[in-house]
Formats: C-alpha cells, sequence, structure tokens
C-alpha cells in the first residue's frame, strides 16, 4: 500500500483524503493548524451549482472600481509594491471577458455535475453534516440587478439546475417575512443546498481517523524531496516523512509551497469575512444572498451567519472591524430585526483565488507524484467533493472519468 501525504486539513484537503482512502490509500495529513480551523471554519456552507461561475467576469472591473481603494466596501485592494500581485491583477483583468468567463463556467459545471450526489453519498456512508436542503434566495434593491442575475440562473439550466422561480416584491417577502420594503423582488434557487462547513469538516475528519489516516497537526511544511523527477519525501520542522505521492491542497499558502519545488502557482489570498450569532433572535427561514451587498446569509441549526467581503490583501490573516461593521451595515439595507443573539463571533478567512477564476486540479509539470487542489475561491465547499473524487481517480489510476483540463496546473507554467 502506497503512502499519499495531504497537506493542507480544510474542505477540499480533507475531501481528497477521504476519497484517497476510499480508493486503498495509506493517508498522512498535515496541517500547519488545526484541521477544519481556516477558511473552511467561518464561511457561509452553501452548496450552489447554479451560483458557480468564475470571480473575474464581464463588467466586473468597471462596477468595482469604485469600491477598490474603500476599506469597507465588498471590494478591496490594500495598496501595496508588489510586482507579483501586480501581475496577478493584470491577468485576472484580462479574463474578465465574455469568452473566458463562459469557458470557465461550462468547465465548472462539468465538475458540478456529481455535486449533489456526491454529497448524499457522504452522508450515506455515514460523515455527519448538518446539512440544509432549502435552496436559495436571492434578493435585490434595483430591478436592472434582478433582470441581469435571473438571465445568469437561467442559462444554468442548460447545465442541469432548477429553472428559477422570480418573485414579485411581495411574493419575496411572503417567501422571507424578515425582508424590508427597500427589497423590489427575488429569485428562489430551489435546488441548492447548505451545510454548516464546520461540521462537514469535524465530519471528513472523524470519518478518515476511522478509516486508520494519521493526521498531524501545527506542522509547517518546508519543501519537498526528490528522488529524480519523482517526489519522494515531505520536509518539515519536525522532520522528514517519506512519501510516494503528495497533495498539495493548502488553500491560500498553496502558492508558497508549490514554489519550493520551483513550480510557479499564481495564488492570491482573497479574504472573506463573517459574522455569526448564536441562538439569534430573528433567522431567515432559507439561506439567502443580498445581491447588491455581496452578503450571504446562513440559517443554521441554532445560529444564524453573514458572510461577505473580498480583500486582497496578501497572507493576512488579521481581522479588519471595519469590514465586520460593513457587513452589519448592509444587512440592515434588506432585513428587519435581525442583528442580536446570545453570542457573537467575527470571522476572517482567507480564500485562495487563481487570476482566471478556475480552481487548479491535476498533477505538477516536471514531477512525479506531486498533485495540487487548490485555488477555489468562493466554491470550496461546492466543489469539494467533485474535486476530491476527480483526484483521487487521477492519483490512483493516471487518468479521471471528469476532464480537467481546464484546472491543469500546467496552464501557468505554459504562460511563464
Amino acid at each position: 500500500m502506497s503512502r499519499t501525504v495531504v497537506i493542507g486539513a480544510g474542505v477540499i484537503g480533507l475531501a481528497c483524503a477521504y476519497e484517497l482512502q476510499r480508493r486503498g490509500e495509506r493517508v498522512t495529513i498535515l496541517d500547519r493548524g488545526e484541521p477544519g480551523a481556516g477558511c473552511s471554519s467561518g464561511n457561509s456552507g452553501w452548496i450552489v451549482p447554479a451560483l458557480s461561475g468564475p470571480v473575474p467576469a464581464p463588467g466586473l472591473l468597471g462596477t468595482s472600481l469604485r469600491w477598490l481603494l474603500k476599506a469597507d466596501s465588498p471590494l478591496y485592494i490594500r495598496p501595496r509594491a508588489d510586482l507579483q500581485f501586480l501581475g496577478w491583477l493584470w491577468d485576472f483583468r484580462r479574463h474578465c471577458t465574455a469568452p473566458a468567463h463562459r469557458a470557465g463556467l461550462e468547465a465548472v459545471a462539468a465538475l458540478n455535475a456529481r455535486t449533489m450526489e456526491l454529497y448524499d453519498a457522504l452522508e450515506k456512508d455515514g460523515v455527519q453534516i448538518e446539512m440544509h436542503r432549502q435552496g436559495v434566495l436571492l434578493a435585490f434593491l434595483g430591478r436592472s440587478a434582478l433582470d441581469h442575475i435571473a438571465r445568469d440562473l437561467e442559462r444554468m439550466r442548460a447545465f442541469g439546475c432548477a429553472e428559477p422561480v422570480r418573485l414579485t416584491a411581495r411574493e419575496v417577502r411572503e417567501v422571507e417575512p424578515l425582508l424590508g420594503p427597500s427589497v423590489v423582488g427575488g429569485i428562489l434557487a430551489e435546488g441548492e443546498r447548505h451545510v454548516r462547513p464546520e461540521t462537514l469538516t469535524a465530519g471528513l475528519l472523524r470519518r478518515v481517523r476511522e478509516g486508520g489516516a494519521e493526521i498531524r497537526t501545527g506542522v509547517e511544511v518546508s519543501g519537498l524531496r526528490r528522488r529524480g523527477r519523482a517526489v519522494a519525501a515531505v520536509e518539515t520542522a519536525e522532520g522528514v516523512l517519506e512519501a510516494d505521492r503528495v497533495v498539495i491542497a493548502a488553500g491560500a499558502w498553496s502558492g508558497v509551497l508549490a514554489s519550493r519545488v520551483g513550480y510557479r502557482l499564481p495564488i492570491q489570498a482573497g479574504k472573506g469575512y463573517s459574522i455569526t450569532l448564536t441562538r439569534p433572535s430573528a433567522s431567515v427561514r432559507r439561506p439567502l444572498y443580498l445581491d447588491e451587498a455581496r452578503i450571504a446569509v446562513s440559517n443554521f441549526d441554532g445560529a444564524l451567519r453573514l458572510g461577505g467581503t473580498m480583500e486582497l490583501s496578501g497572507l493576512d490573516p488579521a481581522l479588519d472591524m471595519r469590514r465586520i461593521e460593513a457587513i452589519r451595515r448592509g444587512a440592515d439595507r434588506y432585513l428587519l430585526g435581525w442583528g442580536r443573539g446570545e453570542r457573537e463571533v467575527a470571522w476572517a478567512g482567507m480564500r485562495p483565488l487563481t487570476p482566471d477564476g478556475l480552481p487548479v486540479i491535476g498533477s505538477v509539470p516536471g514531477v512525479e507524484g506531486l498533485y495540487i487542489a487548490t485555488g477555489h475561491g468562493m466554491l470550496g465547499v461546492t466543489l469539494a467533493p467533485a474535486t476530491a473524487s476527480a483526484l483521487a481517480e487521477l492519483v490512483t489510476t493516471g487518468r479521471s472519468s471528469v476532464s480537467l483540463s481546464a484546472f491543469d496546473p500546467g496552464r501557468f507554467a505554459r504562460r511563464r
């Protein structure tokens, strides 16, 4: 039995470990912190194939320019003299075109084809998850935004997504009484789901432990050793760990790790924020997307979470309370009577972003036995089972039944 080392114990790394273990691999998981404690711990937990387009999109730059340098805006770029970051921004800009967005949308939709089936399979296999099948309600303050998103969701029917239900101002408040009079209408995407992400990572961790995986926490990976062209071991501060294969699934830190084997992986940290209220005074009936404010609202068992914003400020885990307060102000434009709970937790986590908005899934060019699964941005929970299934098949058989060409790590090497 060969040993595969998975670097990273977020939702992607744990899902990969789970799928590799199912295929007979002996798995060791390494993480610089605690499993599930990074970007996987405080996000909105959405499973949304219908809302899985790449972040770079036509018109994005024009509509977002007024936000870029405001520290409390939905999108904030902290000014810094960093040539790699400036190159990443330029490449991101190049992908804000209709053809690039359409190609990325089709590639992600194909990867997402089995997402709900794979989540059902996790439950059947005993992975304990708090999962809700309530759909997602999108709320709008303006009709132009509503019309635009309605067209986008209608196009997703070609990829197997459910038909969106358009709602008037009166109808949307009947569906969700917490919405106030400023909301002019909504769209109900009934086929979507959400999970409490902490339960997903905890359930996967428990399952891989039961299967015999070794989990090492607080381990900083410093490099990889090769034997010829093949990976042979992982170097850590605690010593060297032999490995037949290695999967880098370290989220926003994956680029740093890849650089230690001479591979350029253009990953930037897109920091997101959330507020979680325990035993809230008021809660929503189903997840909400507050469109113009770019805020996701998730209802969990005994809790309410509001998350959003995108901050490009490097690998900086610091929590900026201005952005938490911006989420509060944004939610106040849509929701009535929310905002109190027995306990409140503010959180920030760094999403791994690529300049083309697509994940990186596959083998690293030039290094046999080295694989990457990262760059999922805001789609980590949505794409985790599908990514893990495709990567584990590739690792163990040398091929994947799902096309991974759009996600090939070699695409960045070719550009270089």
